[in-house]
């Protein structure tokens, strides 16, 4: 698989020019979105993994080819809510984000990303139903899920699923042993896979 940084983004008229299907990244700022690029690559190095959460302040784009006919556009956001990130740092995100999510980008899925052992909280439950109101496709992904066993894994990924109802997706995800990858890409594809007209 080919997979390779494009740029960094840090107000609307530094976006590169829209292309390939984008795949959106969303979460908390420790959730492992630059793990969850990574492993999903299989490049260990794309996406910088910081031991500082709210390390990301950009919006970063990267170029992922998982099969010769379907280029892809990984996007990471900004991560939200953490606490040593300055209230006006964070507030100055949002503007960028949104101009990202509410303007002609050729976004095909906005993955939210949620720790499983901390469950749906109520900056991703708004943010979901803020994706839902402009009709963008989402899906959450559960991550750290080696954190939990088999059993409870299942659990909370049923009740997630019936929280959300059936109009978004949810998949368990583990970067130690790559639990949920399949799946997850399956999604990927599905939401990236180009539209018939009529």
């Amino acid at each position: 698989m080919r997979a390779q940084f494009v740029i960094s983004a840090a107000a609307p008229d530094q976006f590169p020019a829209a292309g390939a299907p984008e795949i959106v990244f969303a979460g908390r700022s420790n959730v492992g979105k630059s793990s969850l690029i990574n492993d999903l690559t299989g490049h260990g190095g794309l996406a910088r993994a910081s031991k500082t959460p709210g390390r990301t302040r950009l919006i970063n784009w990267f170029a992922v080819t998982p099969k010769p006919t379907m280029p892809l556009q990984f996007v990471d956001l900004p991560g939200y809510g953490y606490a040593a990130v300055p209230l006006d740092m964070r507030a100055s995100w949002q503007p960028l984000i949104e101009a990202l999510l509410e303007g002609t980008r050729p976004i095909a899925l906005v993955l939210v990303l949620i720790d499983m052992r901390r469950g749906l909280g109520e900056e991703e439950q708004d943010f979901l139903e803020w994706l839902a109101e402009r009709k963008l496709a989402s899906h959450v992904v559960l991550t750290k899920a080696d954190k939990l066993s088999k059993s409870e894994r299942g659990v909370v990924t049923a009740q997630l699923k019936r929280q959300l109802g059936g109009g978004v997706g949810v998949t368990a995800f583990s970067t130690l042993d790559q639990f949920g990858r399949d799946e997850l890409w399956s999604a990927i594809f599905r939401a990236a896979k180009p539209r018939r007209a009529g």
